[in-house]
């Protein structure tokens, strides 16, 4: 969390907007509203629950009485556990996607002000995949972040798949929001994996032939809800190897969408293909001959050592400012929609 943000605010887990351009922040708001995060692993401990009650009564339009009616209850309906998705060998990758996309859908959207599972984003790519098996075991509602760890853990044993984070910060009404995706590629096409409130801001079937098609895509179902995107942040492919101690790198271009016009926006998501491309290539296995020197010249050298990252080197910051700027549209008198 950023070191100027106060004692008490960072006890307490409230996730604010404060430095929202740091790693770990820029997901944590739920549509635009700060929100609590369990720090405390599951089973929560008591001031947790406590406290996501508490909060629960202030954003609820009913306030005390939907946490009373709930919590005094003796009879509420047991929920389903979701069944995570099994494949016959003849199952297609779309096929797979969607099924994924179902079993995250089946969890549910976490409406409560608190997310169950922390997710730092620094964390290695095993630690991470450690809270996605938790996920799967505790079977409660998720966020959007939680949702992309899940996605990325459930495609592992998919290598023809590739995997990547892409997140929108948006504006309605002067306020920002932020919401976060998993990018796909695979034979050819682009789709995503996720979860939102929104029906159109998570999932996307694997039609889509460039990045170019599958942001706009996105970029018409934010102006179904009025909310203009300012700024993309996007990722490269993750590793499959799910014991993998390399960190994701969730932001390898940044897009300013008011400062690029629509060729340069074209440039920049091509220019990203590439990068991921070459990635991909400088994964491969090298040859059986060349291994053998490897070995022999550096005995102490672990094969599977991990790949170097560079990526805050590598980050390219988009084009130059536009003259002039869209303005946000009016404040619907003064109803936030969030997304």
């Amino acid at each position: 969390m950023p070191g100027d943000r106060s004692a008490s605010a960072a006890s307490a887990g409230l996730q604010r907007d404060e430095d929202p351009e740091e790693d770990g922040d820029e997901d944590l708001r739920d549509g635009g509203v700060p929100f609590y995060v369990n720090r405390d692993g599951l089973p929560m401990g008591e001031e947790t629950w406590e406290r996501m009650w508490r909060h629960v009564a202030r954003i609820h339009p009913e306030g005390e009485a939907v946490a009373r009616r709930i919590r005094g209850a003796c009879d509420l309906p047991k929920i389903p556990t979701p069944s995570v998705p099994t494949y016959q060998p003849s199952t297609t990758v779309p096929q797979r996607l969607e099924a994924i996309q179902r079993y995250i859908r089946d969890l549910q959207y976490n409406h409560t002000g608190t997310q169950f599972f922390e997710i730092k984003k620094n964390r290695p790519l095993t630690a991470l995949m450690d809270i996605a098996k938790e996920m799967i075991r505790e079977s409660l509602p998720i966020k959007c972040l939680e949702a992309v760890i899940l996605g990325i853990y459930l495609t592992n044993s998919m290598p023809g798949v590739e995997r990547f984070p892409l997140s929108f910060k948006t504006q309605f009404s002067g306020n920002h929001f932020r919401h976060i995706v998993l990018g796909i590629h695979s034979g050819g096409r682009f789709g995503a994996l996720g979860i939102s409130r929104r029906e159109d801001l998570m999932f996307k079937p694997l039609e889509f032939r460039t990045l170019v098609d599958l942001l706009q895509e996105f970029e018409s179902a934010y102006r179904g809800y009025w909310h203009t995107i300012r700024k993309v942040k996007i990722g490269q492919y993750v590793s499959h190897d799910p014991h993998s101690v390399e960190q994701i790198e969730w932001k390898h271009s940044v897009l300013d969408m008011d400062k690029l016009s629509k060729e340069e926006l074209r440039r920049e998501l091509e220019r990203h293909t590439r990068d991921m491309r070459l990635k991909i290539a400088k994964a491969a296995p090298t040859s059986p001959t060349k291994d053998r020197k490897k070995d022999m010249g550096s005995p102490h050298r672990g094969q599977g050592s991990p790949l170097r990252r560079n990526s805050r080197t590598e980050r390219r910051p988009s084009g130059e400012k536009k003259t002039l700027e869209q303005k946000p549209p009016s404040d619907m008198n003064g109803y936030q929609i969030r997304v």
